[in-house]
Formats: C-alpha cells, structure tokens, sequence
C-alpha cells in the first residue's frame, strides 16, 4: 500500500513537473517541434549555412526585440521601432556620406538619434499622459516622414567601414548574429541584475503599487523608453550594414515582428513578465518559419497566414500560463515570479531534444534533392497586377521547360528580399531570378550566390554591384520618355499637368520619373502643377488625386508611374477623366487595358509583364546549364491607346 502511494504520488509529481516545463517553456518546446518539422520536411534545411542565414535572418528582429521586450514588461508598447531603425541608419549614411562627418561621430549622431526619438515616447507617455500605444505610433509617422525627408526618398551609400557589421567573420561567422548575441546578454543583464530591470517589472506588476514604494516611475519611463530607441538604432545600423545602404522605407512592419517575438518568447502584453532568453526564441521561431517556408516553397500570402496563427497560439499559451499561475519570464525576487523551476533539468533536456532533432535531420535528410532542376525567382512585391502577371508568365515557361520554380514575395522591403536570396543560395538553386526592390541593396546577397557559382539573372530591374548573368527588362527611362510624349501630344504641347510618383527610393519610380522628366523637356508648354507619390497603389493615388484637384482644379493632365495609381487617379477625377483630362499609365496590366478600351484611361505604357516573366526563366534555365546567356535581353515596351488597345486585349 505504501509502496502503491508513493508509486503514484512519484508519477504524479513527473506529470506535473513535465506539465510546468512545457508550460514554463512553450516557446522553446514551439522551437524545438518547428526545428524538428522543418528538418524532416527539408533537406536543406540542417545545413550549416541555412542555419547561420536563419541566424542572420533573425538578428535585426531580435535586436529590435530585446529593445521593446524593455517596454513591454513595464506594461507599455512601442510601435515606432522601426520607423526609429531607418532614421537613425538615414542619418549615420547621410551625415558620413553628403555632409562628411567622420564615421566615429556619425555613428553616435545615429545611436543618439534613435535614444532622442525613445526619449521623446518616453516624455509623451510620462508626462504628457498619452497612451503608449498613441505615443509610439506617432513617433512611427515622424521618423519614417524624416527620413524621407533627410534622403529625398531615395537609399544613400552606407560607410564602408560600418557595412562591416553586415559581413562574416573567417568567411563563414556572421557579424549580425554576433551583434545579436551581444544584444540579448545586455538585455538579460539589464533585466535580472540593475536597479532599472527590477523597476520594470515593478511598474508592469502594477504601476501604481510601484509608485507607493517609492519608485520614481515617470523617471524610470523615460530610460525604458530610451533604452528601446538606442536598441532600435542599433538594429537599423546593423540592417543598412547587410544593404550596403540605409533605406528610407526600410524596416517598415518590423515593430509588428519585433512585438510578435516578444510576445511569442512569453512575455506579457499585461506587463510584468518577460525575458531576454525567451525573446529571442520569439524571434527564432519567426526567422524559421519564414526560412522554412521559403524552402518549402509555401507561397507567401500563406506564410503570412502562418505567423499570424502562431502569434493567436502565442498569445492563447500566455493564457493558459495565467491561469494555471505559472510565471516565466520575471526574475527571482522581481514582482510576480514564480517559484523557482529544475532550471538545470529544463536545459539538458532542451539541449537532448535539439540535438535528437538535429541527429534525425541529417540522418533523414542527408543531403539536398537532386535531379530536378531547381530555380528560385525572388519578386519585389505581388501586391501588383504587373508582378503578378509576371509571376504567371514565368510559372508557364517553368512548366514548359519542366523546372521546379519556388516564387517568393518580397513584399517591398529589400531586407527580406536578401534573406530570400540567401534562402536560395543554400537551398540547392541552380539558378535565381531576382526582381530588385533596390539595386543597391540586394547587392550583397547575389554576391553570395555568385561566391556558391549560382547564375542569377535580373528581371525589370538591375543589381549593383554584383555579377548578373543577364538583365531581362524593358527600358523604363524610355518607357517614360515615350508616356511624356504621349501626354504631351494629346494636350496639344501645353497645360497644366499632376504627376503620381510610386514608392519613394525604389528604381522603377526613379527611373520612369526621370524618363518622363526628360521627355517633357521637348514641351515648354507644359507646366507640372504638382508633383506627390502616392506608393504604386490604387487606393493612396486616389486620396492624392483628390486632394491636388482641390488646389489644382484646372489640370489637363496626368502622368502615373504605374497602372493602379492611374486608375486611382481616373477614380478621383470621375466623370474628368478622359473628356477634360488625358491620364497615361505604365505597366499594360489587364485592368489598364480595360480603362484604356473604356476610353478613362488615355494611355497606358505595356511593358509586356507576363514576357518578361517567360524571357527570365528562359535564361535562368540557359543560365543553369551553363551555357551564357546576353548580357542584356530588351523586351519591347509599347504604348497602349484607344487606337490599338484590340492589339492587347486577351
């Protein structure tokens, strides 16, 4: 009887020990099972340098992280992280590169800048009563709007001395894991062993409690927020170093990802609980569901899904956390810890489980797959009829020539446009294709590929500062030039015109702006009333259009960098469009041709979209059985009006 009870009471107590571990540790328990699936589902995933790209991948997250994992455990939020991150990479390239600061002290001007920009949330939320959350994503307006004020809306060079931070050491150790690494033992130091770590889980526990026992809580805001905005600046410097250039639009989202990783590493959004150790699983969990996805080839609207339904199990976990009064996260002796856990049993058995995962992996998966010829085609965004039109063409060739095509969506940010090369570097691609959000900056990354032999083609637009095996593109310069001549023709060669500019810093918006700009030089007549971007979207052209036609009621015309911005801006003029006022677009998507056989839309400058995707492919495949492809393939632009659009129509 005896022995029977202590039996039971023995497998009890293993029960509710293994229960506190998972519950304790869901995050890395998550870590472990996603390491262990993606292994199995992927050859190439327990590479070395997938998972040093994994690493890199997760770096600029998780130093944003570390720095808003501050904020939340005190019960705030900081949503301007990433706003904070480009200014403060803007501000070191502009004040070392066009205003000849030294490096040494642009550095600081940039570390300085981002601590001013927390310290300014902090005074808002402290003094000025704002909600965080407020606060936060008013600074995010302003630092994103400064700069692209300080960069004209166009990426600047990044010192070479500091674009060491985005290189390897040896030739094989990342620079940004290592600032990573640095980042998560300061955090962790500041946390569990300063007198400002234990404040933040004092105010988060509960502020006014804090406040009572003599905690100066409005002073100790003010170094939360600090601390978030040097973290920030810190990251931005660390991003702008893998680019070679400090993006105006950089980082946008990451103050999502960046909240998600501290969220999904068991931090509280009530306040009082978080770690350094868990944000970074948070932020790991991120890097290998987008590398393993993208190794799946899984499209990229789902990989969005994904995450999404990772961060409600997060959150839910966190939940059930609470009310089973489990605690993770607060330091012994810090407002609402918990009692203490086999902290040694927890590790050796996450590090036997990691390394029965990794064993498994290479064991199941020696190797990458072989025979079909794999090609990786990296676009600037689907949000877009024309990328998506070129998607498509490309899609065809591939089943025509029998390839395996992995597309992935960039989602016009040029940080995860690298990672994607990366992704495919060290995944077995025989060739990549890539659709530059900048030239500049996915330079670095396609220098990679050309180090591992792998031929990269570039589609619509080309790569600096790195070797292409070919560029597959229309002229968008001559393709401006023929939308300046088009308008101007119509309008007779005088009158007053608006111009809708795309996505500031992008090549497509330069280069057509600058077309048409020259064009226009052959028309004195012609006067630019106004001149705004609107990001290559439908919905902005439209609030923009309508605004300028109340300063500018008189405008002939119009000229927009791309099909959805001029049907925006036919929207706005309404019953104008195409009777009083002549609108050209670029691109020839469907929905342009059919404003154009409508008669709304004057004309549309086609650049063949869905060509251009089969020509990519066409030479990536050349490219992959190494015979050599032109340096240059031009496919044709045309431009589209009433006239010839039957030529057009599907």
């Amino acid at each position: 009887m005896a022995t029977d009870t202590l039996d039971n009471r023995s497998g009890a107590g293993g029960a509710a020990i293994l229960r506190r571990l998972l519950l304790d540790n869901g995050a890395l328990s998550a870590l472990v099972v996603l390491l262990a699936a993606m292994a199995l589902l992927s050859g190439d995933f327990l590479t070395t340098q997938n998972l040093l790209n994994v690493g890199v991948q997760a770096a600029v997250t998780a130093i944003l992280a570390f720095g808003v994992t501050f904020v939340i455990v005190s019960a705030g939020i900081d949503l301007s992280v990433g706003s904070v991150a480009a200014l403060s990479a803007t501000v070191l390239a502009w004040s070392a590169t066009s205003e000849g600061v030294p490096v040494w002290l642009a550095v600081l001007m940039a570390v300085a800048t981002g601590t001013a920009c927390g310290l300014v949330n902090g005074v808002l939320v402290s003094y000025g009563k704002l909600p965080p959350f407020i606060a936060t994503l008013a600074m995010l307006s302003v630092g994103r709007g400064l700069s692209l004020v300080i960069s004209q809306g166009s990426p600047i060079a990044f010192p070479d001395s500091v674009s060491v931070l985005g290189d390897t050491l040896g030739g094989w150790l990342p620079v940004p894991v290592l600032v990573m690494i640095a980042a998560g033992l300061i955090t962790a130091l500041v946390l569990s062993r300063t007198y400002i770590g234990r404040s933040m889980y004092a105010i988060g526990g509960n502020e006014e409690a804090a406040r009572l026992s003599g905690l100066r809580v409005k002073r100790q805001k003010l170094v939360i927020y600090a601390l978030s905005g040097l973290f920030a600046a810190v990251a931005g410097i660390v991003l702008a170093s893998r680019l070679v250039s400090a993006q105006p639009q950089a980082a946008q989202g990451y103050e999502l990802d960046a909240i998600a990783a501290v969220v999904i590493g068991g931090a509280s959004l009530s306040g009082g609980v978080g770690k350094a150790s868990g944000t970074l699983i948070g932020a790991l969990i991120l890097a290998v569901l987008r590398n393993g996805l993208n190794l799946l080839s899984v499209s990229a609207f789902w990989q969005q899904v994904v995450i999404g339904v990772v961060i409600a199990l997060a959150v839910l976990l966190d939940t059930l956390r609470r009310k089973a009064g489990a605690t993770p996260g607060a330091p012994s002796g810090a407002a609402g810890s918990g009692r203490k856990g086999p902290g040694a049993v927890k590790l050796a058995v996450a590090a036997v489980c990691l390394a029965a995962v990794v064993g498994a992996g290479y064991l199941l998966n020696p190797g990458s797959s072989a025979g079909t010829t794999k090609v990786g085609m990296s676009l600037s965004t689907l949000n877009n009829p024309f990328f998506v039109q070129m998607k498509a063409g490309a899609q065809a060739e591939a089943k025509a020539e029998g390839i395996d095509l992995t597309v992935t969506d960039a989602q016009n940010d040029a940080s995860q446009q690298a990672n994607q090369i990366q992704n495919f570097t060290s995944s077995g691609m025989k060739s990549i294709i890539v659709n530059p959000v900048d030239s500049d900056a996915v330079g670095p990354s396609v220098r990679g590929a050309n180090q591992a032999d792998i031929p990269v083609v570039a589609a619509d637009r080309g790569v600096n500062k790195a070797e292409t095996a070919t560029l597959v593109a229309s002229d968008n310069v001559a393709g401006g030039r023929l939308a300046a001549q088009t308008l101007a023709e119509k309008l007779g060669g005088k009158g007053k015109i608006a111009i809708l500019q795309g996505t500031a810093g992008t090549s497509a918006s330069r280069e057509r702006g600058a077309g048409f700009a020259e064009g226009l030089k052959a028309y004195p007549g012609i006067e630019v009333a106004a001149r705004q971007p609107a990001d290559f979207d439908r919905t902005k052209a439209l609030d923009v259009m309508t605004n300028l036609l109340q300063s500018h009621p008189d405008i002939t015309g119009a000229f927009a960098e791309n099909d959805e911005m001029a049907l925006g801006a036919v929207k706005a003029l309404g019953a104008k469009a195409g009777s009083s006022v002549a609108v050209v677009g670029f691109d020839g998507t469907p929905d342009g041709i059919k404003a154009v056989e409508a008669g709304t839309l004057y004309a549309s400058v086609a650049q063949q979209p869905a060509e251009l995707g089969r020509t990519a492919v066409r030479n990536a495949v050349r490219a992959a059985r190494g015979e050599k492809p032109e340096s240059a393939v031009k496919v044709p632009v045309k431009v589209v009006t009433k006239k010839n659009v039957a030529d057009f129509v599907s």
